[in-house]
């Protein structure tokens, strides 16, 4: 666990390295490299926000990462963002990190994007922030009935009524693998 303190921000292209080594050593038995670099590509629609030690205590560097990606649902365009993926590193984890990166993003999305979320992940993580599981949006490929409330939605302050349909999500995410065990 780390106690140093953290500084939020926009990923840059300087950071793409260090971002796909967070994952490999937060997610070992999974290969969220190939995500998460097709996502930085993308830039448009992709919200990348990352969190770094403090400059001033060694060592610095990136600790955590988190990534919204505005997508459709059916014909609406830009209807919801998917918060996905999100890693802090092994070293760091339980600290608040990743509860920060995901709070940081919202405050974006408030101001910027999309005002309703989805996220495919452990309902009593997400249901901290408000996440409850989503029966009107579904995802473009059927999960294991085992994860059905591990696909989540809520509405940030000043959302519109939510779409209904299928997500349609870009390019990055059309990979079954990444919706199944």
């Amino acid at each position: 666990m780390t106690t140093a303190p953290v500084h939020l921000r926009p990923s840059a292209d300087a950071d793409a390295t260090a971002i796909e080594r967070l994952y490999a050593a937060a997610f070992p038995q999974e290969d969220l490299v190939p995500l998460v670099h097709a996502l930085h590509g993308l830039r448009a629609g992709v919200l990348s926000l990352v969190a770094e030690r403090d400059r001033s205590g060694p060592p610095a560097g990136i600790i955590g990462h988190v990534a919204f990606t505005t997508c459709g649902v059916d014909d609406t365009p830009n209807a919801i963002a998917l918060l996905a993926p999100l890693a802090v590193a092994p070293e760091a984890q339980r600290a608040g990190i990743g509860s920060a990166l995901v709070r940081e993003g919202f405050a974006h999305l408030e101001r910027h994007g999309p005002r309703y979320v989805c996220v495919l992940g452990d309902p009593a993580y997400y249901g901290r922030f408000g996440f409850t599981p989503e029966r009107r949006i579904a995802p473009p490929y059927p999960l294991p009935a085992e994860w059905r409330d591990a696909w989540q939605g809520m509405s940030l302050p000043g959302a519109p009524p939510t779409p209904q349909g299928t997500l349609a999500p870009p390019a990055p995410w059309r990979r079954p693998a990444l919706w199944g065990p």
